[in-house]
């Protein structure tokens, strides 16, 4: 995906990583803790092919890390680098703007520790604003 009119735009570059639903629904798998790709065949009900497609993408990319886990067979798993894990809040936002804007009875993230629903939101760090409370603008 090329956007010519903003080449520096930083969700133009990210969407080239994750621009799609499958990849976003690996990153969202592998948070959970599936690594094995008969794990996300079976959560996504994907075929095989697109899930190759995506898991190869998503590791060239840097947001996964293929290791070996058996030798014979050789079986790799999928882990999450850095970057990967750097996806989380955006996998987060994405779920608390469902919440608000698609209505249904949808899952709820509950923290581990506390029990409690986690409620998440963006803020700037520099300002403590709430994203989407001021106007901003991108500079190139």
């Amino acid at each position: 995906m090329k956007n010519s009119s903003t080449p520096q735009c930083p969700v133009a570059r990210g969407l080239q990583s994750v621009g799609d639903a499958w990849s976003i629904l690996v990153l969202r798998d592998a948070h959970a803790g599936l690594t094995r790709f008969d794990q996300f065949r079976k959560s996504l009900g994907i075929v095989p092919t697109m899930l190759t497609k995506r898991l190869k993408a998503l590791t060239e990319d840097g947001l996964l890390e293929r290791r070996l886990y058996s030798e014979k067979p050789p079986r790799d798993e999928y882990v999450l680098t850095e970057a990967g894990r750097d996806f989380l809040p955006v996998l987060m936002m994405i779920g608390a703007w469902a919440h608000r804007h698609s209505g249904g009875n949808l899952a709820r993230y509950v923290d581990v520790e506390t029990g409690e629903e986690v409620q998440p939101i963006a803020i700037d760090e520099v300002t403590g604003a709430k994203l989407g409370t001021r106007p901003i603008r991108m500079n190139t």
